[in-house]
């Protein structure tokens, strides 16, 4: 769980990041969700679009996602969501 300056400080750092994963009209899958993992083990702060044909809420999008990778859901803002889950191998953000 991070706390509201931490959370301030990963809004900052994803600033500077690209959306990596889109999510459309087939929503959360499988494969969608192994790829999300796989993401932030390497680099423990994702950005994530949503298409306008997908059918489901953003904010259901974030909280599955979230679940699914035991990841915290750190910001929503328009189409886009930011993901943060610490690296158990590789950390790569300090957190203040």
């Amino acid at each position: 769980m991070v706390n509201t300056k931490q959370r301030a400080f990963l809004k900052s750092l994803a600033n500077g990041i690209e959306t990596i994963f889109q999510v459309g009209k087939s929503a959360v899958t499988p494969d969608l969700v192994s790829a999300i993992d796989a993401a932030l083990e390497k680099r423990e702060l994702i950005k994530i679009g949503i298409l306008n044909n997908c059918m489901m809420d953003i904010r259901e999008v974030a909280d599955i996602i979230s679940e699914r990778t035991q990841s915290e859901t750190v910001q929503i803002i328009g189409k886009k969501i930011i993901i943060f889950r610490q690296s158990k191998t590789n950390k790569v953000i300090e957190l203040p």
